[in-house]
């Protein structure tokens, strides 16, 4: 198996790397954090299969009231996923820019997110870890990141992971960088939750990942907004 590194992610967006990204992004640079397969369970740091969620006072179009869950952290920098932001395209956009096609309603509905705004043009899925894939990045005994076409081909077929997120392009921090957000109050940081990845409407998110450390965002921003 390949590792799994975010230059290699899916190549299947051709045409499609708008995807809602645009704006000045502060959050993130143009390094990208190569995720070595299978060294997660030894090398993650405490902020590994952590979500990000960003404090109301965070004004970057890209971030905004966004929830990304960070899939390596360490001393090369971050890597993420954002997973309320919806993009302009459906699964079955996806499947028809890699000349695939899918029978199933389901699959060519689903939603297709935007994880970031570097290489939108890249596919990433974030999935329950059923399944051997060609380049994979194993982040918990309960969630891994995929990035090569086989996976597609068996959620086309119906055969993929039970629960799965496409997103296209990916978040990326330098080293340091999101430890001085953190000391900045940029982010709220909760464990993940598989039914917040996975269940939780798109519009829920934001809310529903702080609720997990017992924090009312909506609450917090209007304190601030009449401090």
């Amino acid at each position: 198996m390949r590792p799994c590194d975010p230059e290699n992610g899916i190549p299947a967006f051709a045409g499609m790397t708008n995807a809602g990204t645009s704006g000045v992004n502060t959050h993130s640079n143009t390094a990208f954090i190569p995720l070595q397969y299978n060294r997660a369970m030894a090398d993650s740091s405490p902020l590994t299969n952590q979500l990000l969620i960003a404090m109301p006072a965070l004004r970057d179009p890209n971030f905004a009231r966004g929830v990304t869950f960070l899939c390596q952290h360490g001393e090369d920098g971050a890597m993420g996923l954002m997973i309320n932001r919806l993009s302009e395209y459906r699964l079955g956009d996806v499947l028809a820019q890699m000349n695939m096609t899918s029978e199933l309603a389901e699959v060519i509905d689903a939603p297709v997110l935007i994880g970031g705004p570097m290489q939108p043009e890249r596919g990433f899925v974030l999935h329950s870890p059923q399944g051997e894939w060609e380049s994979s990045f194993r982040i918990s005994d309960r969630l891994s990141v995929t990035t090569s076409r086989d996976i597609l081909v068996a959620m086309a077929a119906g055969e993929g992971p039970r629960n799965a997120i496409v997103t296209l392009g990916y978040s990326g921090w330098s080293p340091g960088q999101l430890e001085q957000e953190l000391r900045d109050n940029a982010w709220l940081t909760a464990p993940a939750s598989e039914e917040v990845l996975f269940s939780t409407p798109l519009e829920e998110r934001w809310e529903a990942a702080a609720h997990i450390v017992g924090v009312n965002l909506i609450q917090l921003a209007s304190y601030a907004g009449h401090a």
